[in-house]
């Protein structure tokens, strides 16, 4: 693995955000498009007493935490999507770079993309509903970590059923964080979930994350077995979906597919 040619791919995608207005809209208008909406839904909760004082940094924290891992998943998908649009896919693995060089790549524009959109959500919450983000305290942060590394998952995932299946298969890259939200636990405490319901959504990191994250908001102090729980499913599902990715990009230079990737 050469840093040289990640550092190329990145730099590549960086450049394409510098003049195209859409990708800027997608890192500013939609972030704070859902700001303005739950924000909103909070204050007038708030204001009619529902749910507690702390309805207003529940909701935030929530939705703020929520699109930073959508946006860990779109830096990833989209420009892995674009090679396939521009079809370039086999100019780009004609070089030396990797599989794994590509998601590296990938994975660090995710971080940025995640960087930019925490300090516009946290300027605007401060602004708008005078919400810190800060007084969340600093133990969420190893929660926010782990709920990038299962954005980067997820990825990966569809974007090994797309080299399977062709194109015909890429709204997965944009279909798989809407299918596990309303098991996620996102905006509202697991016990609100039917009971067989329940069962399902402790199989994701990302309800041990959320349940986790309000916990730290209501007692300020980590609850080590959901952070251990989100570790360690985070830790398996990334390894066999590395293992899938692997075996699926070998069996695409196998069958001569990767020049044509819309088939």
């Amino acid at each position: 693995m050469k840093w040289i040619r990640i550092y190329a791919m990145l730099m590549r995608n960086l450049y394409l955000y510098k003049r195209s207005f859409p990708r800027l809209l997608d890192i500013f208008y939609w972030p704070l498009l859902e700001l303005l909406l739950w924000g909103f839904i909070s204050v007038f909760l708030e204001r009619n007493n529902v749910g507690g004082a702390n309805i207003i940094t529940m909701l935030m924290g929530a939705i703020i935490f929520w699109d930073l891992l959508n946006q860990s998943q779109k830096a990833v998908s989209i420009s892995f999507l674009e090679e396939l649009w521009e079809k370039n896919f086999l100019n780009i693995f004609v070089t030396p770079l990797t599989p794994n060089e590509f998601l590296i790549s990938g994975s660090i524009l995710g971080i940025i993309r995640v960087a930019i959109v925490s300090v516009v959500m946290a300027f605007f919450a401060f602004i708008l509903y005078s919400f810190n983000i800060f007084t969340l305290g600093f133990s969420l942060i190893p929660f926010l970590a782990l709920l990038l590394l299962f954005g980067w998952t997820l990825v990966f995932f569809s974007i090994a059923i797309i080299l399977r299946y062709g194109t015909s298969a890429q709204v997965l890259a944009w279909g798989f964080l809407a299918l596990i939200q309303p098991f996620s636990a996102v905006f509202y405490p697991v016990s609100a979930l039917p009971i067989k319901i329940q069962y399902l959504a402790y199989l994701l990191p990302t309800t041990h994350i959320f349940e986790g994250m309000r916990a730290v908001i209501s007692t300020g102090f980590i609850p080590w077995s959901a952070l251990g729980w989100a570790l360690l499913l985070n830790v398996v599902y990334l390894a066999l979906v590395m293992i899938y990715f692997n075996i699926m990009f070998a069996w695409v230079k196998k069958k001569g597919l990767l020049a044509k990737l819309d088939f």
